[in-house]
């Protein structure tokens, strides 16, 4: 049964980024059944359950002027593609690992060619290194861990990582309850392990992660057992309905499902501060998640369809006008780049509802990798 406190829970995704606004949540009920996760190695850590915390107050929480990002039809082409190095462009990275960039992949080192060995990795590095870089090297995907490697090792990264520490995010072992920072620290990289890079076909793009107790668990839109869906995620499942008939939404908020069948749930911050929302903004997640979206510019795919070594392409599902700048640079022939208004209860009738987005990203796929290169959007197992 629904606690009646759980209906003024508030979802940073279910708001657009704003400049200065406020804005409460919306009144709307929502249900809860237990479910579970399905983890690869290594295996996130559930997060804990809210029941007791919300004590029947609304949260409330920064967000920016909702507005429809720009419509498919309306993309310009996409620019000479530049290489992504050390943040100047001018500097190339090593072969077959930094040289992210958008456009072709001719000359790409195929993905599971690609040497790496967690064990010398780690004993490159220096001590400092060693020490701020211990939850990259324990609980990110290795698929992604070989081809971020350099990256977490650029002056920004390592900042953001100071800044972290200083907050106390500093082992996989930390505790979210005692931190005050969001998702628990094991579950930041989550999306590296549910979805290796060769297999990632479809990227939703979110902002922060919940700022709530034990809402968020590393898969923007998608909640742990236990905790009430996001009113954005109901109106997802609102208009998976209208595309498939015979879709039963679910009562639970978890899409672990969608995360193993090759769906990149990513945030673009990967950590907030306890009930402070774009808290961590600005701290560099955001340049290090432009470095995961250039990996899937050159990978996403590697792994499906014929087994190329490196990627065809992926459906992009950029709802809202934050979402639309981070694949704004990628090439609109090599994927397909859905764009509408964000599925929140303030935009979704903006665009979002109606915009059939499953269904053409599943037409595209099909014809890119086969049948077998579509999602199952309506296989949402509940999770014990």
């Amino acid at each position: 049964m629904t606690n009646p406190s759980e209906s003024h829970v508030v979802y940073t995704e279910d708001l657009e980024p704003s400049s200065s606004q406020v804005t409460a949540a919306s009144n709307e009920d929502v249900r809860v059944v237990a479910s579970s996760d399905r983890d690869e190695i290594p295996k996130p850590t559930p997060a804990p359950s809210p029941k007791g915390t919300a004590n029947g107050k609304r949260q409330r929480t920064l967000f920016d002027v909702l507005g429809s990002a720009p419509s498919q039809g309306s993309d310009k082409p996409s620019k000479k593609p530049k290489l992504a190095g050390s943040g100047s462009g001018k500097t190339p990275a090593a072969a077959g690992t930094q040289s992210f960039g958008v456009g072709g992949s001719a000359g790409l080192q195929a993905l599971n060619s690609i040497p790496f060995s967690s064990t010398e990795y780690t004993a490159s590095l220096n001590e400092d290194q060693k020490r701020l870089l211990k939850l990259e090297c324990e609980t990110m995907g290795k698929s992604w861990l070989k081809v971020l490697k350099d990256e977490i090792k650029k002056p920004y990264f390592i900042s953001l990582k100071e800044f972290l520490w200083k907050e106390g995010v500093r082992g996989p072992d930390d505790s979210e309850h005692d931190l005050k920072v969001y998702p628990a620290p094991r579950n930041i990289y989550s999306w590296s392990n549910y979805t290796p890079l060769g297999k990632v076909r479809v990227v939703m793009i979110g902002q922060d992660p919940y700022h709530g107790p034990g809402q968020a668990h590393g898969l923007c839109f998608s909640v742990p057992s236990g905790v009430p869906a996001p009113p954005s995620l109901k109106n997802i499942y609102a208009e998976i309905k209208a595309e498939y008939g015979d879709f039963v939404p679910p009562k639970h908020g978890n899409l672990t499902a969608w995360a193993e069948a090759g769906v990149l749930m990513l945030n673009t911050c990967l950590t907030v501060r306890a009930r402070t929302a774009g808290s961590h903004q600005g701290k560099g997640w955001e340049q290090f998640t432009d470095r995961v979206v250039d990996a899937v510019d050159r990978y996403g795919g590697a792994n499906l369809g014929e087994k190329s070594g490196v990627g065809r392409g992926v459906v992009f599902l950029a709802w809202g006008s934050w979402a639309a700048k981070r694949v704004a640079k990628l090439s609109k022939t090599k994927h397909l780049i859905l764009s509408s208004a964000h599925p929140s209860p303030l935009s979704a009738r903006k665009g979002f509802f109606g915009n059939g987005h499953f269904r053409k990203a599943n037409d595209w796929l099909e014809e890119r990798y086969g049948p077998d290169g579509r999602v199952d959007w309506c296989r949402l197992d509940p999770v014990i």
